[in-house]
């Protein structure tokens, strides 16, 4: 028996379209993100009049939505708070959010869209996407932590300006079921392309 090398079909011209069509998409997302950050951080540097997300936990507040307008007690879960300015260490946590961000979502389309290109060359299951797949899936559920992490250290400084420290809100939560939700697709697909990156490899032996 002599061991030769398979080659795998074309890619089809409509499968060819739709991936490219993903991969622009994909481009579009990472300027996106990265032009929002950026507009974020050149929005926040001066540090005046800084509107930061913060999240509540236990926290009560009137809101008029009773009868003609009569104010009703709500029970706060987030809110946009702005702050006349933030410590340094708050600001700079709001910075390093936004990079964190912009850096997340073009690591993670890179990632997709090498495997797009790669795909699209009949490069289906490979060491090279396998370690793609994975990476991606990493480095979304590291930003799924880190992003939230440094919000709420900014959050924390705006609410030690307003309330000059009296005002006791340290809440650093993460969505469980995202989370968990994300992890699973994640583990799947790594698991899905290293498996069939195996099956390829010694299927190619065999003729």
């Amino acid at each position: 028996m002599s061991a030769t090398t398979t080659l795998a079909p074309a890619v089809k011209r409509s499968d060819a379209v739709a991936l490219w069509a993903f991969m622009a998409a994909g481009v579009g997302i990472a300027a996106w993100a990265v032009w929002s950050a950026v507009a974020r951080i050149i929005e926040v540097l001066p540090n005046q009049d800084v509107a930061v997300q913060a999240e509540f936990a236990g926290t009560t507040a009137d809101a008029p939505i009773g009868i003609d307008g009569a104010p009703v007690a709500i029970e706060l879960d987030s809110a946009i708070i702005t702050a006349p300015s933030l410590p340094a260490a708050s600001l700079a946590a709001l910075v390093i959010q936004q990079l964190v961000l912009a850096v997340v979502v073009v690591s993670v389309v890179a990632c997709l869209v090498w495997l797009a290109w790669n795909v699209s060359r009949s490069i289906v299951f490979s060491r090279a996407n396998t370690l793609l797949v994975t990476t991606a899936g990493f480095v979304g559920i590291v930003g799924f932590f880190a992003v939230p992490f440094f919000g709420n250290m900014a959050a924390n400084g705006a609410f030690a300006v307003l309330s000059e420290r009296t005002f006791d809100n340290v809440v650093i939560s993460v969505d469980l079921f995202p989370l968990i939700l994300l992890t699973f697709i994640a583990a799947t697909a790594a698991t899905v392309f290293g498996v069939g990156e195996r099956l390829q490899r010694d299927t190619e032996g065999l003729v």
